[in-house]
């Protein structure tokens, strides 16, 4: 890379980088990444790939951090006799915490920076993770303050339940409970700051036609995560016990929070890119920079085009992340010696979809297809694909199930980089924080009420073809919704202050 290249040289750079083989950066993990997708680096610069590499190894210890409990739900529920229903509650006090955050952290990143905002949600999800260790101790300190909140929801849910003549739901809160409901309550707040940091930071860096391949390139970083849980986390339990499982694995962040605050800069502050790097990133049309209240975000379509998008499929996601490790035992017999592979493989799978899903709507634009074409198109393929995981739930070969379950989280990840990219395409880089952080919030409302309603499935039921029924319908409904609210994508006409 040529660092005095001035900005004459861009436009020429730009034409060879359509033309000329993509070729691999020393200095950026992700760049193989992009590269083998097609994606030319190499006469623009490569410093744009190191800032998404990062993205992609947070990406990868918040799904560890966030998967571990699924890991050890069978382990957990032995030990302490948790009822479907009781680690159900332990999953939606995270989702809680969750949506909560996220409705205030996309704000809190336009206004701070994604440096410093990173750099404080990575500190606190953590040190709750590794609080998970002593749950037992936190329970009961907290039980007077949380068991009277928990009974009260409870309470509202079997009002609700009594509605449609259903059962009520029976709940005794132990105090092993009370003490993980608060560390995930912890974790949830801490990782809502994960994605509005990491797509704040896309829109920053990238231009719009590299944004989605971006995206699911970081993205990608959550099934490496969900991969490599089930891989590592069995071993540290057989060899010395779950309470180093939560340890272990909570320390990863403070790694990564040396390197974020060692090597993150703004584009424009960062002497280590290039000019013809800078003009490349800075190509898209110029947006206003004045700040945009959230009041002004809610009216518009494209907002609730994108949060409802959200609400309908990231349930799906939660229930593959929690309750896949209890659906391989319960269905063929698997425990935590021998369902590493299969879940392994699972992920495996869907990280070709969380890249392939952004690279065909970028293969798509740079043909000439309309934004608004390709990326429906995209997602319009990805929904079809996790029609068939309703054969899952009732197919009695393992390796049949886990391929459709593999093709639907596939299919979800190709899905994820584009609704993601989507925020972006429709607002300007000051809101784009705040959009994500009010879809993501959605969605983990959308996380709240799908935990209890599958802990009170599988409770009275046992079995898990209804769940995976709602998952198979979700994404097309989903994509209806969000092309009637957004029928071209068009950009929402913000008022600025």
């Amino acid at each position: 890379m040529n660092e005095t290249a001035g900005i004459d040289d861009f436009e020429e750079a730009k034409s060879q980088s359509e033309i000329s083989p993509p070729q691999e950066s020393a200095e950026s993990i992700t760049g193989t990444i992009a590269s083998a997708a097609g994606e030319v680096v190499t006469r623009v610069g490569s410093r744009r790939w190191l800032i998404c590499s990062l993205l992609f190894f947070a990406a990868t210890i918040n799904y560890v951090d966030r998967q571990v409990i699924g890991i050890l739900k069978p382990t957990l529920q032995t030990e302490f006799g948790w009822t479907e229903l009781d680690y159900s509650w332990i999953i939606f006090s995270f989702q809680t915490a969750y949506a909560i955050g996220l409705l205030f952290v996309g704000k809190l990143m336009d206004r701070i920076g994604t440096k410093i905002g990173f750099a404080l949600a990575i500190i606190v999800w953590s040190i709750a993770a590794i609080a998970h260790a002593w749950a037992v101790g936190i329970g009961t300190v907290a039980s007077p303050v949380v068991a009277p909140i928990v009974y009260g929801i409870v309470g509202a849910f079997n009002s609700i339940s009594a509605l449609f003549g259903a059962a009520p739901w029976t709940f005794t809160l132990s105090v092993s409970v009370v003490g993980f409901m608060v560390a995930r309550f912890f974790l949830g707040l801490g990782e809502a700051g994960n994605f509005p940091a990491s797509i704040k930071t896309v829109a920053e860096w990238f231009p719009k036609k590299e944004r989605a391949l971006s995206t699911g390139i970081f993205n990608a970083g959550t099934n490496v995560g969900a991969l490599a849980t089930p891989l590592l986390v069995p071993v540290i339990v057989l060899t010395w016990g779950w309470y180093e499982a939560f340890i272990i694995t909570g320390i990863l962040g403070f790694i990564w929070l040396a390197f974020w605050l060692l090597i993150y800069k703004r584009p424009e502050d960062d002497k280590r890119l290039s000019k013809t790097e800078l003009a490349y990133i800075q190509s898209d049309p110029a947006e206003p920079t004045t700040r945009v209240p959230w009041r002004r975000l809610f009216p518009h379509r494209q907002t609730w085009a994108f949060s409802i998008g959200k609400f309908l499929t990231d349930p799906i996601w939660w229930v593959y992340l929690f309750w896949l490790p209890d659906f391989l035992g319960k269905k063929y017999g698997l425990d935590l010696k021998t369902f590493g592979i299969p879940i392994a493989v699972i992920y495996i799978i869907a990280d070709f979809g969380s890249i392939g899903g952004g690279y065909i709507s970028g293969a798509l634009i740079k043909r000439g297809w309309s934004i608004n074409k390709s990326r429906k198109t995209a997602m319009l393929i990805c929904a079809l694909a996790v029609v068939p995981i309703v054969f899952a739930s009732i197919t009695s070969n393992l390796w049949v199930s886990v391929i459709l379950i593999g093709i639907a989280a596939a299919a979800h990840q190709g899905w994820s980089a584009n609704i993601f990219t989507i925020s972006s395409d429709m607002f300007p880089k000051q809101a784009v924080g705040s959009v994500v952080g009010i879809g993501g919030m959605m969605g983990a409302v959308g996380g709240m009420i799908i935990s209890p309603l599958v802990g009170y499935i599988l409770q009275t039921t046992g079995s898990y073809v209804p769940i995976f029924v709602i998952a198979a319908s979700a994404y097309l409904l989903a994509l209806l919704i969000i092309h009637l609210l957004a029928p071209r994508l068009e950009p929402a006409a913000i008022r600025y202050e």
